[in-house]
């Protein structure tokens, strides 16, 4: 353990910002001020005492002392090697600094006691350990520097106190570190300070080497990468050469391509922006590619491209006429439509708001109508682009608003797809089976479209791939669906409603003659001078073979008709030109299978027996006619209560609950039987029982089937109805009334009864069919029965029907 003795009074030395440790020998340079003093006096103080002239060497950090100093002996006073005079003095040990004194020359003298610095033999395990460890770091640090010299004589130190204070002569010590091993007196305690700091150097260095040689290894890979990158340019400028190509055919020079392009500021802004990252990235990095898509995705976009719409009104209409036949709300809106745009251009204002005088239109109705053709008619009489996108069945909210950039294989949404592809601003698109949308964990696209079909936000609609805004208040956009229940409320809100409920029988008769038989008669590569079919034969299709909303079975009626003749002309059975007539028919596509009821022998009739109703629905396919059966089973085998079947919703199932109500209630008025109804069970069948049905307006239907099946009377063949009924006898509004009387109509029935409230929607029944119809609207039960069921005769009654 270290102990003081030996006062002592000596000039000071002070070392600015460095530190000496004992045993170690320095060059001081004499024309320093404070040197030359301190190194004269102790001179002058060695005159009169033996040995060497003595200074106190003490760091002085940031103009302060330390408390700890280095005794130090004058060896050699002469010149350094730039020429300056100087003094070579080596430390001998640690003084401990006292109090300020005087003494000879110009030097600050202090009084000061030396630092013993021995340990004791022999030395403690521990302590030789800690002197084996540090000459092992210290010889690894040196093998490092390549300085093998001095590995001899770091191994030949075995003073504990020597081994310490050589660490002094390490270059990666601080001021700070160096000042702390001398200050720590006790040598066993310096030492374990010194080993630690080597051994943190060490660690340090091994980290930064790890570090240097990765760096050193992606260096010499990018390098590699250049030169390979480099040496492929020259040889696919040689290959142009060769082929005789212009060098500049394969530029890559976005900056250019973005300048030249004429896009809006924004979209500019944004572009350079990603021109700056191309030119900092790596041509190995991923971000360049994803850049060079996105950038080719906006550059190919037709920013402010814009067809001419056609303003000749008259012009747009005889397109509309001459392409598609009926269908007069379409037409009328998209009359209306291109009205308001030509007068908003005539008067400048083509932009208000930020809006331009786009429309959302939804055409709602069943299959083979012809809405999705319509969409392209609509463009054609615009003098727009048309670009038809199909929605059945999407279900990832991406295929709308596009995915992010940095998913692999990211592509712009469905909406930017369609636009660049129609190569203007303005098209005519056509969303087609909008109804048909699903959502499922990846998202809701109906919820994604809502953005994109409200006229009131669409002009900065914003895809995420592009993260640009982009105008759609241009874009006309049709969306079509079957059924209108199944488009979400929201979305349905935001679009313009036109319904398409279906062709009557002469207007099939014309698309047939002007569209789908010259269409057929190609498809068959027959003239139009060798085969032709009558109106007749016509009608007869429509009627009797096809019973459909729209045209797609006659369509496929008038094919196999046309493939019937080619094929028999062929085989040499038949001469051209031939005329198919309604007689011809039969022989060539068979038998009808769709026959009129009133037109079916009178004992083969569904109604032909008490207990059966003809009602009219509206499906998936348009408006259709619906039978109701109803019986009263034997009282001794089957239970009382209603039984109902044909796969009916719980709509359906409350209104047959309500009509057999009504007339438990109301049966004596009525002059029926109720009293069977108290003890018999009750049956209600919907035939086609595969087929689910639900809905409110089967309630009249069922009432009267039911009342006809007590009273014994048969309701009218030639009589089909629709109405809710509520448990007082009111008959309430139903939805598809056109439908209904336009399936009517085609299934061969000659009066309908409808409810008062639905009067006015009989504004929108073609005129022909409402012509053919006899029309009752009705606000009550008991007027249904009046009507529909026939008048009582005077033999006995039919029995009811029982079931068993």
């Amino acid at each position: 353990m270290a102990s003081t003795s030996t006062p002592l009074t000596l000039p000071v030395l002070p070392l600015d910002d460095e530190v000496v440790l004992p045993g170690m020998v320095v060059p001081l340079d004499l024309s320093d001020s404070e040197v030359r003093a301190a190194v004269e006096a102790a001179q002058a103080a060695a005159t009169s005492q033996p040995g060497k002239p003595r200074v106190l060497l003490v760091p002085r950090i940031d103009g302060t002392y330390a408390s700890t100093g280095v005794l130090g002996t004058v060896e050699q006073v002469g010149r350094l090697a730039d020429g300056d005079p100087g003094a070579l003095i080596r430390g001998r040990g640690r003084v401990k600094i006292g109090a300020g004194t005087t003494g000879p020359g110009a030097a600050l003298w202090v009084e000061g006691t030396q630092i013993d610095e021995t340990v004791p033999e022999p030395l403690p395990g521990h302590v030789t350990e800690l002197v084996k460890e540090y000459k092992a770091l210290a010889t690894s640090w040196l093998k490092k520097r390549g300085a093998w010299q001095v590995v001899d004589r770091v191994q030949a130190i075995d003073d504990v106190s020597a081994l310490a204070d050589n660490s002094g002569y390490s270059p990666f010590l601080t001021t700070d570190q160096k000042v702390a091993l001398l200050e720590t007196a006790d040598p066993v305690a310096r030492l374990r300070l010194a080993t630690q700091q080597l051994r943190d150097h060490l660690a340090e260095q091994e980290v930064a080497e790890t570090i240097a040689k990765d760096v050193q290894e992606g260096v010499d890979k990018q390098q590699r990468e250049f030169l390979l990158r480099r040496q492929l340019e020259a040889v696919r400028k040689e290959l142009r050469e060769l082929n005789g190509e212009q060098e500049g055919e394969e530029s890559d020079d976005y900056r250019a391509r973005v300048e030249a392009a004429d896009l809006p500021e924004k979209v500019r802004e944004a572009a350079l922006k990603e021109v700056d990252k191309l030119e900092r990235a790596s041509d190995a990095s991923p971000e360049g590619s994803w850049i060079r898509t996105w950038l080719d995705t906006v550059l190919e976009m037709p920013w402010n491209e814009r067809t001419e719409d056609a303003y000749d009104i008259q012009g747009a209409k005889a397109v509309l006429d001459a392409e598609h036949a009926g269908l007069e709300d379409v037409k009328e809106r998209i009359t209306e439509y291109l009205a308001v745009r030509k007068r908003r251009a005539d008067r400048g204002l083509g932009v208000i708001g930020g809006r331009r005088g786009g429309a959302v239109l939804a055409l709602v109705g069943p299959p083979g109508v012809g809405k999705t053709s319509l969409g392209e008619s609509v463009a054609h009489a615009m003098g727009r682009k048309f670009v038809r996108v199909a929605l059945g069945g999407v279900r990832d909210e991406a295929e709308i608003r596009g995915h992010r950039r940095t998913y692999v294989g990211a592509l712009p949404g469905r909406i930017v797809r369609a636009v660049k592809e129609a190569g203007s601003m303005n098209p005519v698109v056509l969303l087609d089976e909008i109804d048909k949308v699903g959502s499922d964990f990846r998202g809701d696209p109906a919820a994604a479209l809502l953005e994109v079909l409200d006229p009131a936000q669409n002009h900065t609609f914003r895809d995420h791939y592009l993260e640009v805004e982009l105008d759609l208040s241009d874009v006309v956009f049709l969306a079509t669906a079957n059924v209108l229940e199944a488009i979400p409320e929201a979305l349905a809100d935001r679009m313009e409603i036109v319904r398409l409920d279906g062709y009557t029988e002469d207007e099939k008769i014309v698309i047939a003659r002007d569209h789908l038989l010259p269409r057929q008669l190609e498809r068959a590569g027959l003239g139009k001078d060798e085969v032709t079919i009558d109106e007749g034969a016509l009608r007869k299709l429509a009627g009797e073979y096809t019973r459909e909303a729209g045209v797609r079975t006659l369509e496929r009626s008038v094919a196999r008709l046309l493939r019937k003749v080619a094929a028999k002309h062929e085989l040499g059975e038949q001469e051209l030109p031939f005329t198919v007539t309604a007689d011809h028919l039969r022989d060539l596509i068979g038998r009808p299978h769709h026959v009129p009821e009133s037109a079916q022998d009178p004992a083969e009739r569904r109604t032909s027996v008490p207990g059966v109703a003809t009602g009219l629905a509206v499906t998936g396919a348009g408006g259709d006619v619906l039978y109701v059966e109803a019986s009263l089973a034997d009282p001794e085998t089957g239970a009382a209560g209603l039984t109902l079947t044909g796969q009916l919703g719980d709509v359906m199932k409350e209104s047959a609950q309500i009509a057999l109500s009504f007339l438990r209630s109301h049966g004596a008025e009525l002059e029926l039987p109720v009293g069977d109804l108290k003890d018999r069970g009750v049956h209600i069948h919907f035939p086609a029982g595969a087929v689910p049905k639900d809905g409110p307006s089967a309630g009249i239907t069922m009432t009267t089937a039911l009342a006809s099946l007590l009273s014994g009377r048969l309701v009218r063949t030639d009589v089909a109805m629709t109405g809710e009924v509520s448990l007082t006898g009111r008959v309430l509004p139903i939805g598809g009334v056109k439908q209904k009387l336009l399936a009517a109509h085609r299934a061969g029935v000659t009066t309908v009864i409808i409810p008062k409230r639905n009067e006015p929607d009989l504004d929108d029944i073609p005129a022909e069919v409402l012509d053919k119809l006899d029309v009752h609207t009705v606000t009550d039960v008991r007027q249904v029965l009046e009507l529909a069921l026939a008048p009582a005769t005077n033999e006995a009654p039919a029995e009811v029907p029982v079931a068993a």
